[in-house]
Order: C-alpha cells, then sequence, then structure tokens
C-alpha cells in the first residue's frame, strides 16, 4: 500500500488531450483494445485532477496505519475499500494475468483476513443490543 502511494505522486498529470494528440498524430495509443482499456481507466482518474491523488493519499495512509501495528486495525478497514478495487481492477481488465490476479486476490483476502480477526472489537460499532432494549 506504502509503495504504490507513493508511485502516485511520481509522474506529472499528463495533459487532457494527450490520448487524442497521440490518435492524431498517427501514434499507436495501446496494442491492444485490453490496454486501451486500463490506459484509458488509469488516464480518466489521472485527469479529475484529484482522484489519482486522493487515492495516493489513500494508500499512505492504509500503509502507514498497517505498519504502525498500533492502529492495524483501522489500517485494515482503510485499506479494503482500495484492495478491492485493486482486485476488481486486475479481474476485469487484466483477467490473463494470472500472477497479478492471484496477488491481489491474497492481498484482499489477507486484509478481510486482519477486518476478521477484531470482529469482536469492532462488533459493537454495528450492534449494540442495549440501544434496543426497552426501559
Amino acid at each position: 500500500m506504502f509503495y504504490g502511494g507513493i508511485k502516485k505522486f511520481e509522474k506529472p498529470t499528463p495533459p487532457p488531450t494527450e490520448i487524442i494528440d497521440t490518435v492524431k498524430s498517427g501514434q499507436e495509443v495501446a496494442p491492444t483494445v485490453e490496454i486501451l482499456k486500463i490506459k484509458n481507466y488509469i488516464f480518466g482518474m489521472r485527469q479529475s485532477g484529484f482522484f489519482w491523488e486522493f487515492l495516493g493519499i489513500a494508500e499512505l495512509l492504509a500503509g502507514i496505519l498497517l505498519i504502525s501495528q498500533v492502529f492495524a486495525r483501522v489500517g485494515a478497514f482503510v485499506a479494503l475499500p482500495l484492495t478491492l478495487n485493486i482486485f476488481l481492477f486486475h479481474n476485469f481488465l487484466e483477467p490473463d494475468e494470472l500472477g497479478e490476479l492471484l496477488q491481489t486476490l491474497g492481498l484482499l483476502l489477507i486484509n478481510l483476513i486482519l477486518i476478521a480477526e477484531s470482529y469482536r472489537i469492532w462488533k459493537p460499532l454495528l450492534w449494540n443490543p442495549r440501544m434496543y432494549k426497552s426501559h
């Protein structure tokens, strides 16, 4: 998570017309339709002006929380939508990349195990029977 978050800030945001300019100049944008889908997905997130950076900050935060051990449970909750998104990205946009798919599935399962292990701690946040007893 931490490394993925840092990587989000390495390259500057490309101009909004980059793909259109590439096509107009006759250059190939992507060798296959599958790769074009991936490029468009990531390009769209980067072009939003905030989402790519927000994703990087969320990944950095989740990584720091998970590494801290003190706040690892909170980190597991922060990382859950991120790992789910990463797994679904690979599942739908790169289904032929079995190694990456298994790796991201493993990360998602580990995340779910971390959350399940602390069930007794966070269960009262979801259900408190004392709230529903009549006085």
